[in-house]
């Protein structure tokens, strides 16, 4: 009889998922991501699970000088989508979008569910977020840290249209890759144990 085969116990890999956290865009500095690290990040992201195999997904990467300028055209398209918001407050929000780009690295992740598929589309987004879960955790195996983070530049027309997002399609989130200008601080985290019921038959 064959042993089942089973993967060695591996406290470090436990260690990260545990103690993960974001860190906020604009605390992401250099260093970021080499060619070959994004390669294999993006490979590590592709590894989720995908019921019938479809790839309901794909990235966008927007990185070096790239990152100004969909910054600037983003800020644009704030101000001319917001003509009746008061200028004070328009301005401060366009300025944001100017911004939105400070870390090394940015990978749009674009769900794009399969039409047709017996798969529910509501299956094949919740592949994409497993996506963009692996970004976030690949990321931290190798030093680096980061953010998902979605809001008006992941939703609105005009910012989908600069970014290159097709009919169909949709951001499942933007995640900001970096190092983090100091350690994050932790935050609450839910109890685990008050959200889980053990199922027993009725009655």
């Amino acid at each position: 009889m064959i042993a089942p085969s089973r993967r060695p116990p591996s406290p470090e890999t436990l260690a990260l998922l545990e103690t993960r956290r974001s860190v906020a865009a604009a605390a992401l500095q250099a260093p970021g991501p080499n060619a070959d690290q994004t390669q294999l990040l993006l490979t590590i992201a592709a590894r989720v699970p995908d019921h019938a195999m479809l790839v309901p997904w794909r990235f966008i990467l927007i990185e070096g000088a790239a990152r100004a300028e969909i910054g600037s055209r983003l800020a644009q398209a704030y101000r001319d989508n917001n003509p009746h918001m008061p200028e004070e407050k328009r301005e401060k929000f366009a300025a944001i979008m100017g911004r939105l780009f400070p870390a090394p690295l940015a990978v749009v992740v674009v769900s794009r569910p399969v039409a047709g598929s017996a798969i529910p589309a509501f299956e094949q987004e919740l592949s994409a977020g497993a996506v963009c879960m692996n970004l976030l955790t690949g990321a931290a195996a190798m030093g680096f840290d980061g953010i998902w983070v979605t809001g008006w530049a992941a939703t609105h027309q005009a910012a989908l249209t600069i970014l290159g997002v097709g009919d169909g399609e949709r951001v499942a989130g933007i995640l900001h890759i970096g190092t983090a200008a100091e350690p994050p601080a932790e935050r609450p985290r839910p109890d685990a144990a008050a959200l889980t019921t053990r199922w027993s038959p009725p009655g």
